[in-house]
């Protein structure tokens, strides 16, 4: 009996145990939910912002003028270097001069000659004239010392005429620079023979400071510049496109630029295309931009008092469109549905579907997800953002 009481007593501790281990084994494997991921909340920052058209275009030169021979005779010299830039009255060319030169030396020789008939043909009218007053000579020879001064006085004017194209030809002879700008390399070497048949193309001068940018803007764009002018009570005029700032990218640059003004709006829109053609003149001092260069163009057309923007980077898409995540009651997130509008440095601004008071989601994107909790910092968006600063926003 003893035996049995004692075997019994084991039984029972041994069932205590695994009762108390079972007991400890619940406890550690109750599930504990993780805190609510940390996200930064801002509030949209609310400044005046200019509105742009950005449209695409191609740089022209303002002039490019081929360079010729006018005149007939051997190249005698090249007075440039090849894609050189040069100024308005440098010499470029030289051609044969020996026989403009004798041309010129024989015209002004029959003009002495015809100046001095002239003043024989004087000295014999006035002659008559006193004789006719004495009555010696008769009024047909007065008419006929007349006719003959007439005759010589036309004969001047056509040697001194013979004498200004025979120097016009001479300096046909050298070859200048009609403006500032830069030469192709020459087409003719010297020794040729150039100007027999006609004009010969000897190189191409082209203007590059300041340059020409040609974009068309489409119907739709029109209307909408006429309808901003039209709520701030201006009309626009060929005298106001001065005024208008015109600013240009190439595509391996950050922004705009190369800031110039407009210059030229077609009076009619091209029913083909259905666009308007504009031109601007942008400078070019330093010479980065060449003629026929594709850019990006960018022209204010209306202004914002109160524009809000937010980060760009806190504006997600899906199939509905552009959307952000925005703070709910009770910190939960909402996915709010919005209208974007131009991105200005690294904002983007919100046309509908946010409100000054709301707090946007700006980091922590990827932590938040519709109808989560979550735990908010707010920060406040940096103004310098709006201008290009990519810090986008600072803790307070």
């Amino acid at each position: 009996m003893r035996g049995r009481s004692y075997r019994g007593l084991q039984f029972i501790g041994i069932l205590a145990v695994v009762a108390g281990l079972s007991a400890c084994d619940s406890g550690g494997n109750a599930y504990v939910p993780p805190p609510p991921p940390k996200v930064n909340v801002a509030q949209p920052l609310q400044q005046p912002v200019v509105e742009y058209f950005e449209l695409t275009g191609n740089t022209d030169a303002i002039s490019a003028v081929d360079i010729e021979a006018r005149v007939q005779g051997f190249l005698e010299s090249v007075d440039y270097k090849d894609g050189t830039a040069v100024k308005k009255g440098d010499k470029l060319f030289s051609i044969q001069r020996d026989t403009y030169k004798a041309q010129v030396d024989q015209a002004q020789a029959q003009l002495a000659s015809q100046q001095a008939s002239q003043v024989g043909a004087k000295q014999e009218y006035d002659r008559q004239l006193n004789l006719n007053k004495q009555q010696v000579t008769t009024q047909t020879a007065v008419d006929s010392a007349k006719a003959t001064l007439d005759e010589a006085n036309a004969s001047i004017l056509n040697a001194q005429a013979s004498l200004d194209l025979a120097n016009i030809n001479l300096g046909y002879t050298e070859v200048v620079a009609p403006f500032d700008g830069t030469v192709t390399d020459h087409l003719v070497d010297v020794g040729a023979l150039v100007g027999v048949s006609g004009p010969t193309k000897l190189a191409t001068i082209v203007q590059t400071d300041p340059l020409y940018v040609y974009f068309n803007v489409s119907e739709a764009q029109v209307l909408r510049i006429k309808q901003s002018l039209a709520r701030a009570g201006r009309k626009l005029t060929q005298v106001d496109l001065p005024t208008i700032p015109v600013e240009i990218g190439l595509g391996d640059e950050q922004g705009y630029p190369h800031k110039g003004h407009l210059d030229y709006v077609a009076p009619q829109i091209d029913a083909s295309s259905g666009t308007l053609s504009v031109r601007g003149i942008i400078d070019n001092k330093d010479h980065a931009l060449l003629p026929g260069l594709f850019v990006r163009v960018r022209v204010p057309v209306a202004h914002q008092d109160k524009a809000l923007l937010v980060r760009d980077d806190a504006i997600g898409t899906n199939q509905q469109g552009n959307y952000v995540l925005v703070l709910g009651k009770d910190d939960v997130i909402e996915q709010r549905p919005v209208k974007i509008g131009q991105r200005d440095g690294s904002m983007r601004v919100i046309e509908q579907g946010i409100a000054v008071g709301d707090w946007v989601v700006m980091a922590g994107i990827q932590r938040a997800v519709p109808d989560m909790k979550v735990t908010p910092e707010k920060i406040t968006i940096d103004a310098a953002a709006a201008t290009g600063d990519p810090s986008g926003s600072k803790v307070p």
